[in-house]
């Protein structure tokens, strides 16, 4: 009773600031938004997690928007958007993913017809929970192999057609209803923590949540490294277009940051932005899978993963990472697993020239340790000639297990070539 009480106190005192500041409108409309959220969906969880606490020496908690009932929280913008638009009868929406989802949830909620523009190019698994989610009240149109394409389409849409266009990020309602998620840290915790993690795609929901604490806490904004999309436009003092997007990541693969959640962004300094690569978010990818059973999507681990970075920035503190999605494809697993394993250098590629004589293989295995296996061996070019070329795929228990095999081929005069790192390559003969 006695902590509630002081955490309550807390609270108040915090609110008293802000109205003392004057920030109070968007605030409230935030609040009001999230009381009426209750109607439709309960508060996804903030959970303290032991595992990362111990591992960063830091009280760290995690607001489990994976556990919303669309798997993220693109459900609150579209919740708060469309509940205020309900008159248009008509809305429309472009989306790969999530927001698509949250649309449908919402249409189907407020018995709403939607027509939602997807890219052809959108996994099976996300169009049929589209389906599910909207029911008889969502179309679904396929358009396009890219997002851009389908975002055109559905803006044409509305034009001749009429309409309500639904925005994933770049609507000041749709921020307002991301900033709910403030909202429930402040409520759940009794305060505003030290420290926030925030996943930064179009910006809805880093907006919203910077919006509702201002600089109270200080802040972390992650990206991508193939969609850093806010860090260009910090650097550009404007939103800017990114010249390639890597859409792994798809839940934050935006080419650029909206112009109303920049507007709210300008001003956090690049120093409080992190890019990550999209390999290394992989082994966080795994570990809360193994480790906590919690399934993430990419975008959803980006928080978690930014964690490895910020050090002495945290030790001590009370850090909130939001982990923004978990609509995960299981299909995708492999390839995380091969991500992970290469970035963390425990697995490898070569082409290799292998002389073609009887017992040539044998000599090459022989050079393997206790901790090598092979998992993968092709032939790329094999004729009567002396010499062909093969693709060995090697996976080991410890990075450098790799340097005793280098300097055993190099002591043999073998050729190779490592190939691992080589995107363009690697993404033909892998």
């Amino acid at each position: 009773m006695i902590l509630r009480e002081c955490a309550g106190l807390d609270l108040a005192r915090t609110r008293g600031l802000r109205h003392s500041l004057g920030m109070t409108d968007f605030q409230d409309n935030a609040r009001a938004a999230e009381t009426a959220m209750r109607e439709v969906f309960p508060q996804t969880p903030l959970l303290r997690n032991d595992h990362l606490s111990q591992r960063f020496d830091a009280d760290i908690w995690l607001k489990r928007e994976d556990l919303s009932p669309v798997r993220s929280y693109k459900l609150r913008g579209a919740f708060n958007a469309m509940r205020k638009h309900r008159g248009e009868g008509l809305f429309v929406a472009a989306s790969a993913g999530n927001h698509a989802q949250g649309v449908a949830f919402m249409c189907r909620q407020f018995a709403v017809k939607g027509v939602i523009f997807m890219p052809v190019t959108t996994p099976q698994q996300k169009i049929q929970k589209t389906k599910m989610f909207g029911g008889e009240f969502v179309e679904i149109r396929l358009i396009g192999d890219y997002f851009d394409e389908c975002l055109t389409a559905a803006q044409e849409f509305c034009g001749t057609e009429g309409g309500y266009f639904l925005s994933p990020f770049d609507d000041d309602d749709v921020i307002e209803g991301q900033a709910s998620v403030a909202v429930e840290i402040e409520q759940q915790l009794g305060r505003v923590p030290d420290h926030l993690v925030i996943p930064v795609g179009g910006g809805g929901l880093s907006s919203g949540v910077l919006s509702y604490f201002g600089n109270t806490p200080n802040y972390t904004f992650v990206e991508p490294a193939g969609g850093a999309c806010l860090r260009a436009a910090l650097e550009a003092g404007k939103p800017v277009t990114l010249p390639r997007v890597d859409t792994f990541a798809d839940g934050a693969a935006v080419a650029k940051i909206g112009e109303r959640t920049f507007d709210r962004l300008r001003g956090v300094g690049v120093a409080n932005t992190l890019t990550i690569s999209e390999d290394r978010l992989c082994t966080t990818i795994l570990e809360m899978l193994n480790v906590e059973g919690i399934v993430l999507e990419p975008a959803g681990a980006l928080s978690v993963d930014a964690l490895k970075d910020l050090g002495q920035a945290i030790r001590g503190r009370t850090v909130v990472c939001i982990t923004s999605g978990g609509n995960f494809d299981f299909e995708r697993l492999p390839e995380v697993k091969e991500r992970a394993q290469r970035y963390s250098g425990v697995k490898k590629y070569f082409i290799l020239r292998l002389p073609q004589r009887p017992g040539a293989l044998k000599g090459f295995l022989e050079l393997l340790g206790p901790e090598d296996d092979i998992a993968r061996f092709e032939y790329l070019k094999k004729s009567a000639r002396n010499f062909g070329s093969v693709l060995i795929g090697i996976e080991t228990k410890r990075p450098e297990n790799f340097d005793r095999l280098y300097a055993s081929l190099d002591a043999l005069g073998y050729t190779y070539s490592d190939i691992t790192e080589d995107e363009v390559l690697a993404n033909f003969v892998i």
